[in-house]
């Protein structure tokens, strides 16, 4: 037995409706349109699974607690940002350690921009990206680079996770320069996260690269400029704000917590049966 979809009561089924605006009235696209669209472009955004649940609204952290001042205020840049976009289209660089919540607040931000205004946005996990581009390299695989980036390139926003997370080689270098060099010179916005510290060097160190001091260099943390080349690193800084996060590792924490609740009634039962006779 087929069932008939329900027609929508605003429009009757047409996807336009009449408001009136002072003395005038304006035929808009109804809200169950709308709702269709939203749907589609966020399917079409390619989140992961593993963050479906994140939202700016169930973005989580303790005001109290001083330790999660940039934390709070990293939660207040991706509202303003989607308050304010596409007035504003400079896109944001959130630069943290592991947990402190960078890819809940990137993923947050392009749902919003969906579900608010219709925005087509894109989620990208930059290994996944290069290792796609790599395997289209092969003969028995179908799809071209060109199949692969187009979306990337036709995104109005889009999100680029864990940037760095691949070590640099001259292809790397220049498939970053020529992403990002694309989204730039099209005026598109870029949200990106890294875990990579967002160090400045000056252009002695960068000419040095290779001196006797690369033992020195190598000691010291990477930063996010060794992994994508200092010169995309500045044009980072051209494309998008930077944010830098620091706290606790959210998601250890939550491991912590979630072990203790679990563990709870299992010592209660422990203490009830040495009080059994």
């Amino acid at each position: 037995m087929t069932t008939t979809p329900e027609t929508c009561p605003i429009c009757g089924g047409t996807g336009w409706q009449t408001i009136e605006r002072g003395k005038e009235r304006e035929v808009v696209r109804c809200e169950c349109r709308v709702k269709d669209r939203g749907e589609r472009l966020l399917a079409a955004a390619r989140i992961p699974a593993r963050y479906e649940h994140c939202e700016l609204s169930n973005f989580q952290y303790d005001s109290a607690d001083k330790r999660l001042k940039s934390v709070i205020e990293a939660r207040t840049f991706a509202g303003r940002f989607v308050e304010e976009y596409p007035v504003d289209k400079t896109g944001l660089l959130f630069v943290g350690t592991v947990g402190v919540g960078k890819t809940h607040l990137a993923v947050g931000i392009i749902k919003d921009l969906i579900r608010e205004k219709g925005i087509h946005c894109l989620f990208c996990d930059y290994r996944e990206l290069l290792k796609s581009i790599q395997n289209s390299y092969s003969p028995s695989v179908q799809a071209t680079e060109m199949e692969i980036l187009r979306p990337v390139f036709e995104s109005e926003v889009l999100v680029i996770d864990e940037l760095g997370a691949v070590r640099s080689t001259e292809w790397v270098f220049d498939t970053v320069n020529y992403l990002l060099n694309s989204r730039y010179n099209d005026n598109q916005t870029t949200i990106i996260t890294t875990n990579f510290p967002d160090g400045e060097e000056t252009d002695a160190e960068i000419n040095n690269l290779r001196s006797p001091s690369e033992a020195e260099r190598a000691a010291r943390r990477e930063t996010l400029g060794d992994r994508i080349g200092e010169r995309m690193r500045s044009r980072l800084h051209e494309m998008c704000k930077k944010v830098e996060i620091e706290g606790p590792d959210f998601r250890q924490h939550s491991k912590q917590a979630q072990f203790q609740r679990m563990s709870a009634p299992n010592r209660l039962s422990l203490r009830n049966s040495k009080r059994e006779p």
